[in-house]
């Protein structure tokens, strides 16, 4: 069953809604507990039943310190979940699931590529798009 569009800027809305609370909550905790300094919240994703917020999380240092700190994370979920509970005016408030967050260093690798291809003293554009053309004619042959 496909979301209508209303129902998908309300789902919007509200994931807009509880990344700014989490950030404050989670601002707050740092403030106290600098074993979260380096860890920040970069998304927010809501399941398609509002059932569970998926909070994404980014750290300069990488996926295996976020790691290292996610048990001091899920130590405060019960008291941030209550939190959100008393700011969200809804009958139910979601289970909160921490993750971390690749699309950052994912972007920052292909901007490293990209920096490389135009730093290239030899790099033409067309050479570029037609070795794409050719690498997905031979995909497409593959997948036959």
């Amino acid at each position: 069953m496909t979301e209508n569009k209303v129902s998908l800027q309300k789902r919007a809305k509200r994931e807009s809604l509880i990344k700014k609370e989490l950030s404050k909550l989670f601002l707050d905790i740092k403030q106290t507990d600098r074993n979260l300094d380096d860890i920040y919240i970069t998304n927010v994703e809501l399941s398609s039943n509002k059932s569970s917020a998926h909070v994404l999380f980014f750290s300069e240092k990488g996926e295996e310190f976020f790691n290292e700190k996610l048990n001091f994370i899920i130590l405060y979920k019960p008291s941030v979940r209550k939190a959100l509970s008393q700011i969200l005016n809804s009958k139910y408030t979601p289970n909160i699931i921490f993750q971390y967050d690749k699309t950052l260093e994912k972007q920052a690798k292909i901007e490293a590529l990209l920096d490389k291809v135009k730093s290239d003293p030899d790099y033409k554009a067309e050479d570029t798009i037609e070795d794409s053309d050719q690498e997905n004619t031979y995909l497409q042959k593959d997948s036959e």
